[in-house]
């Protein structure tokens, strides 16, 4: 075991980390797995056992200072392209069958639609032209 070099030791660290990483999916994991081969580099170059420590440290908060904020921010917005239902959401419909709040029919990309008025005291006649404003279930919901 005295043979084997402090750079090796980081490296199987550096291994170890990573496997917590595939199982739990936490990026921190491969964050001080990164710092771990820092220090291995540090090693291989010939540094003693404190600036190896400190290079783990250093690039290893660096990163997750760093990264987990960026990765955060990413994980929280919208996807930029709706799909599916939101996509239908704010596109414009022609009346086939008169709509009011008790229901009718629209041609809506292509599709039939069942479709019912937003406004329960107004109707669309056929050929009018109206706006998608929600979609519940198989109706679309009009304005």
């Amino acid at each position: 075991m005295n043979d084997i070099d402090a750079w090796v030791w980081w490296l199987v660290g550096a291994a170890a980390l990573g496997i917590p990483l595939v199982v739990t999916a936490m990026p921190e994991f491969g964050m001080l797995a990164v710092g771990a081969v820092a220090a291995a580099v540090v090693s291989a170059l010939g540094f003693d056992a404190v600036i190896q420590v400190l290079t783990f440290v250093v690039v290893s908060v660096a990163l997750i200072a760093v990264v987990r904020p960026i990765a955060a921010r990413h994980g929280t917005q919208r996807p930029r392209l709706a799909t599916g239902v939101e996509a239908l959401k704010g596109r414009q419909a022609v009346v086939l069958e008169r709509v009011d709040a008790s229901g009718g029919r629209i041609k809506l990309a292509g599709e039939v639609w069942s479709a019912r008025s937003l406004d329960t005291g107004r109707a669309y006649e056929v050929g009018q032209e109206v706006d998608v404003v929600d979609i519940e279930g198989a109706t679309a919901i009009v304005l």
